[in-house]
């Protein structure tokens, strides 16, 4: 890819969000269960468990992509990580406000920016810190 922006990086989060969905549930390994499958009646039904339907599990390529999102994360504060998932998971702007105790324009340019802030990390973009110093990525 050329040259990345702030959609693309997006649209990789919500990827990732979609991917790590996808996945199957974690479970202990080394258990198993000896007893016999056995059929339930109507009412037995109604108390077992719920079943988590999942379409189709990710491929290794959406693995790896996710992966690869998942360690620009680290180039952001803990709550800017915070903001970028709740958005991947497509929460609404309202729920990320009041999770950030916000207004919803304060949510979205917080959000762009960083967005923006993995956007020139990508691209390799000098950057000014605090004290006016010059970066190189």
């Amino acid at each position: 890819m050329a040259e990345w922006t702030i959609d693309d990086v997006a649209a990789r989060f919500s990827d990732a969000a979609d991917t790590g969905r996808r996945l199957p549930p974690v479970r202990v390994q080394g258990y198993f269960n000896t007893w016999p499958a056995f059929v339930r009646k109507e009412w037995e039904a109604f108390s077992a468990g719920e079943t988590v339907y999942r379409p189709f599990p990710p491929s290794p390529v959406d693995i790896d992509r996710m992966l690869e999102t998942m360690r620009w994360v680290q180039w952001l504060d803990v709550e800017q990580r915070h903001l970028v998932w709740m958005r991947a998971k497509r929460y609404g702007w309202r729920d990320i406000s009041i999770r950030f105790a916000c207004c919803t324009k304060t949510a979205q340019r917080h959000w762009q920016r960083a967005l923006q802030t993995v956007t020139d990390r990508l691209n390799g973009v000098m950057a000014r810190d605090g004290m006016n110093n010059i970066e190189q990525y």
